[in-house]
């Protein structure tokens, strides 16, 4: 890479962090009513915390604490959604057939009332803006693994780690989890290799109708 280039990434990544910084504090001042709401309705639905707090991988596939609305029961066991993952990732999981079926697993009674409404309007991911504050994610980006699902990615998929994961992306506005798993990739190797400050800022403003509607959602 020689100084221009280096140069346009520096510049790159400075416009977008703006972005970040500026989208995700406006995001939480405007959304504290609705925040505020969800905490208590959760609180409400069932015993637990208000959040869940997972480890991810992030850009150069470093580990990082992701926060999101809790939509399980407290406590529960993950040994079953990491099978079904590491088949899914193999080729090895059938079809579910439910649409939006992708990384979570259909009829899953770790599932609270409540965190069912939160995962299709996708409100579960708010709490990631701290994050996003903190400079361990992007507003927008590919989705941030759980390190059990690296074991069994295919090299290719390794560039998905050149850049911070986010909270949308270019799959999340091109169908959602209705994208097949091997597109979702490609498209965020696509994203990877196109971001930008604009690119972004499309992104977001294309994710709004996108959670909107559902499409895809599960």
């Amino acid at each position: 890479m020689d100084g221009s280039e280096r140069y346009g990434v520096r510049a790159s990544d400075l416009s977008c962090r703006l972005l970040d910084i500026v989208g995700a504090s406006l995001a939480l001042i405007v959304l504290s009513p609705v925040l505020g709401l969800i905490a208590v309705l959760i609180k409400l639905d069932s015993r637990g915390p208000v959040l869940f707090r997972q480890v991810r991988l992030g850009r150069d596939a470093k580990p990082f604490t992701v926060n999101k609305f809790r939509t399980m029961q407290a406590g529960a066991a993950h040994d079953r959604h990491r099978e079904f993952v590491l088949n899914l990732i193999e080729g090895k999981q059938p079809d579910q057939g439910v649409p939006g079926a992708r990384f979570k697993m259909a009829g899953d009674q770790r599932v609270t009332r409540f965190g069912q409404l939160l995962r299709r309007s996708s409100l579960d991911e708010l709490p990631q803006m701290w994050n996003v504050l903190r400079g361990e994610m992007s507003l927008v980006g590919p989705r941030p693994p759980i390190p059990y699902e690296v074991e069994r990615y295919p090299s290719h998929w390794f560039a998905r780690f050149a850049v911070k994961p986010g909270i949308t992306g270019l799959w999340q506005v091109n169908g959602r989890s209705q994208v097949p798993l091997e597109e979702m990739v490609r498209l965020d190797v696509e994203y990877v290799r196109r971001r930008s400050f604009w690119l972004n800022l499309r992104i977001i403003v294309k994710t709004v109708p996108a959670v909107l509607n559902t499409r895809g959602a599960w």
